[in-house]
């Protein structure tokens, strides 16, 4: 097949290349090597230089999806803005990269008879539930509404049954899940996965979003300091700078390793189902942030004090894992990586590299000023 992967020059879009070309598949990518992913490298990693073919262009530039759809089976459509905190205030470019660049596909796949598509995988967010599935004693299931500001202020971090006030405990979260993103991001992303799932329906399309949780391991941006916890702890601890942790260390992530996540989406993109689907694509594994932040600091020799500040962001989350089940059924997906494994794998990989410290209080002054980040750290 001929694979086309927006912002194919990124963290997932390489390790997806590798594993495309090694089934025989001729891999392209469209990336516009945005400098707050890719810092000051314009370039592809060496191995992948002569074996892929590179569009430099943007998803918001209608020209190129003209010059870049023809001779592609199938797209993978990873181009995204991914910061959490970040989209909350820097919302029209949110919403022209992950919404205007979307509709700009479709647009010209719904005016191109033959264009010659004949699935696409959209990378979609486990953001898009917000606080997710709990479960209250005396309501069974339930999906809390985001956590109120002025809750979190009193230091009251977990959410409540929203039918009884009653606490409740996280369990993972299916795909039938409510839509309640509690960020700007995670509303793009919903947005956009209803649009591919939609048009894939419309347009005779198989279409597969793929909900990842919290992706990570060798290979990501160490320089973008709006997303990854472990690039910004690993950063800190190996110059034994203190860590940082909001609210009280106790908020918990799916982490899901790099591997995983590439077999999950080569799976789909094989997938001979002919339907359009989502799917969770996780670890089955919770892990807290005071966990992360204490092996990660072990790794690097303990050099750095752990203060919990109790402070918050708008629009994060309490807690998220996710209900692998359809995964199973329909991709046959299990993750194989362990958290303590695979963070193993990334630290050593991160090891390799400058520490960069600027751009993360950068990205919390940012938030300080906009009222969007509470409290003392």
């Amino acid at each position: 097949m001929n694979v086309l992967i927006t912002g194919g020059a990124g963290f997932i879009g390489t390790r997806l290349a590798r594993a495309l070309l090694l089934e025989g598949d001729s891999v392209t990518f469209l990336d516009n090597f945005s400098p707050q992913v890719h810092g000051s490298n314009t370039q592809l990693p060496v191995d992948l230089q002569t074996s892929v073919r590179l569009i430099r262009g943007d998803v918001r530039d209608e020209s190129i999806w003209a010059s870049a759809l023809p001779g592609h089976q199938v797209i993978v459509h990873l181009a995204a803005e991914t910061g959490t905190g970040q989209s909350m205030y820097e919302v029209a470019k949110y919403e022209q990269v992950n919404l205007a660049g979307t509709a700009l596909l479709y647009d010209r796949l719904a005016k191109q008879p033959g264009h010659g598509i004949e699935r696409i995988v959209v990378a979609s967010s486990r953001a898009i539930y917000g606080e997710g599935a709990y479960t209250c004693s005396s309501h069974g299931m339930i999906f809390p509404q985001p956590r109120a500001s002025a809750e979190k202020k009193a230091g009251l971090f977990d959410p409540l049954c929203p039918i009884c006030a009653a606490p409740c405990t996280s369990v993972p979260t299916p795909e039938t899940a409510p839509f309640q993103p509690s960020s700007f991001y995670g509303l793009t992303k919903q947005v956009q996965e209803q649009m591919s799932l939609l048009f894939g329906e419309v347009l005779g399309i198989p279409s597969v979003a793929m909900r990842y949780q919290n992706v990570y391991g060798p290979g990501q941006s160490l320089k973008n300091p709006y997303t990854g916890i472990l690039a910004i702890f690993s950063n800190l601890a190996r110059v034994g700078a203190e860590i940082n942790i909001f609210e009280d260390g106790e908020e918990s992530r799916d982490f899901v390793y790099i591997d995983d996540v590439v077999r999950a989406t080569v799976a789909a993109i094989q997938s001979p189902d002919t339907t359009s689907f989502a799917v969770n694509v996780g670890s089955n594994e919770r892990t807290t942030v005071m966990q992360v932040a204490q092996a990660v600091n072990r790794y690097f020799g303990e050099k750095s004090n752990i203060h919990i500040s109790g402070a918050f962001r708008e629009g994060d989350i309490r807690h998220g894992v996710a209900d692998l089940n359809r995964a199973r059924d329909v991709l046959a997906y299990q993750p194989s990586v362990q958290f303590e494994h695979g963070l193993h794998n990334f630290l050593a990989w991160a090891e390799e590299s400058e520490p960069e410290l600027k751009g993360y209080e950068r990205s919390l002054d940012e938030m300080r000023q906009r009222g969007l980040l509470h409290g003392c750290i």
